[in-house]
């Protein structure tokens, strides 16, 4: 049998150990030197799966465990209010069939959602998205018979601006998590309008009054749709696009928001 000589032996182990080497010694100093620290609490990131948040912070969202409302899924905190409709919803039918949030927009759920959504942190999407189809994505039915995923639009020029759609983000993340298929750029934003945020729930409404369109409308006619977004504040922004979706032919629309303000 051909053996190698010993320094032929010694160099083909250099090879091999060069990366473990690399990994013992040079990392630690790096995170000592460079540590990378969870956005929110500061402590030191460790695990290859911890992107800017740690793993404690992501388990502390506080997800709502309570009744919901059937049809738009707000938080109700009186015994046995699971099977009764928020006023709201027996006053005004809302043009979805079904919405739920992961939570109140407060505390870890709040500030990992402004760091997604307003500090760049894209990476984010896929943690949120996680917790989303965690809670959502079986025994509920939510995503059951839903024949596209598709998210709440940004008008082109902001979308520019802020590098990224924070919903398509999501959407895309809970598509490879459910297998069902996205649909991009078919609900689209024509009109650019002020941010919700600033406004009251009147002028919330007339503000988006006009503000999506559908393309290629026979993609979604006689479908199932899941709609997409971040923060349910007072429903305008999801009812508005379900409105226009129903108009150009989709069959029923359910939404899906991180958090409820």
């Amino acid at each position: 049998m051909y053996r190698l000589s010993g320094e032929e032996r010694r160099r083909n182990q250099g090879k091999v150990k060069l990366p473990v080497l690399f990994s013992r010694f040079v990392q630690p100093v790096r995170m000592v030197i460079f540590p990378s620290l969870c956005k929110i609490c500061r402590r030191p990131l460790e695990g290859p799966e911890e992107k800017a948040v740690c793993s404690e912070c992501l388990m502390g969202v506080e997800v709502h465990r309570g009744p919901v409302c059937p049809v738009c899924g707000r938080f109700l905190f009186y015994k046995n209010a699971a099977s009764f409709c928020c006023f709201e919803c027996q006053t005004k039918k809302p043009s979805f069939s079904r919405h739920r949030s992961l939570g109140p927009y407060t505390g870890r759920l709040k500030e990992m959602i402004i760091l997604f959504k307003y500090k760049e942190y894209e990476i984010l999407s896929r943690p949120l998205a996680a917790l989303l189809y965690e809670n959502f994505g079986s025994g509920n039915g939510l995503f059951s018979e839903i024949d596209f995923i598709l998210s709440v639009p940004l008008y082109p020029r902001k979308e520019r601006a802020r590098g990224f759609n924070q919903a398509e983000s999501l959407a895309r993340q809970l598509s490879k998590l459910s297998g069902l298929p996205v649909l991009n750029r078919t609900l689209v934003k024509i009109k650019n309008t002020p941010a919700q945020v600033s406004l009251e729930a009147k002028e919330r409404e007339l503000n988006l009054r006009g503000a999506f369109a559908v393309r290629k409308q026979g993609k979604i006619r006689g479908r199932k749709l899941l709609l997409i977004d971040d923060v349910f504040t007072t429903g305008t922004t999801v009812s508005e696009c379900a409105a226009v979706l129903h108009k150009a032919g989709a069959k029923e629309i359910r939404a899906l928001t991180l958090a409820r303000a």
